[in-house]
C-alpha cells in the first residue's frame, strides 16, 4: 500500500508521516485491496474558522471500493484521527457486507454431496 501526503499550506510535525503511515497500514487488516492512500492535508489561516482550522481529506483507490473522508481539528493530528476513524468504519462496513454467512450444516452438506 503506497500512502501519498499532500500538503496545502500547512508545516507538518516532524512525526506527522510516521504516525500517519502507522495508522493507515493498520487498514490492511479488513482485507479490502487498496493499492494507494492520499492524504490531503489543508490548513486554513482565517481565524473564522477557529477549532476547525486544519483539515485532512483520506482518499482510497485500488481495485476495491473508492472511499473518502474529512476530518477537521485544531491541528494536524486531530484531523487526521477524526478522518481515519472515518475511513476505518468504512473499510470495515465493506467489509463485513463482503463476508459469507452461508454457514451450510454438515448434515445438510452430506444430503447434498450424496
Amino acid at each position: 500500500m503506497k500512502i501519498i501526503l499532500h500538503n496545502h499550506g500547512a508545516t507538518l510535525a516532524a512525526d506527522f508521516s510516521d504516525i500517519s503511515t502507522e495508522r493507515l497500514e493498520r487498514l490492511s487488516r479488513f482485507n479490502v485491496p487498496i493499492d494507494r492512500i492520499e492524504l490531503d492535508i489543508r490548513h486554513q489561516s482565517n481565524p473564522h474558522f477557529g477549532k476547525k482550522s486544519h483539515r485532512v481529506a483520506i482518499t482510497t483507490h485500488g481495485s476495491g471500493p473508492l472511499l473518502r473522508a474529512i476530518g477537521e481539528g485544531f491541528n494536524d493530528l486531530a484531523a487526521f484521527d477524526e478522518a481515519a476513524e472515518a475511513i476505518e468504519l468504512q473499510l470495515r462496513k465493506h467489509h463485513e457486507r463482503a463476508k459469507n454467512f452461508d454457514r451450510t450444516t454438515l448434515r445438510k452438506f452430506k444430503a447434498v454431496n450424496r
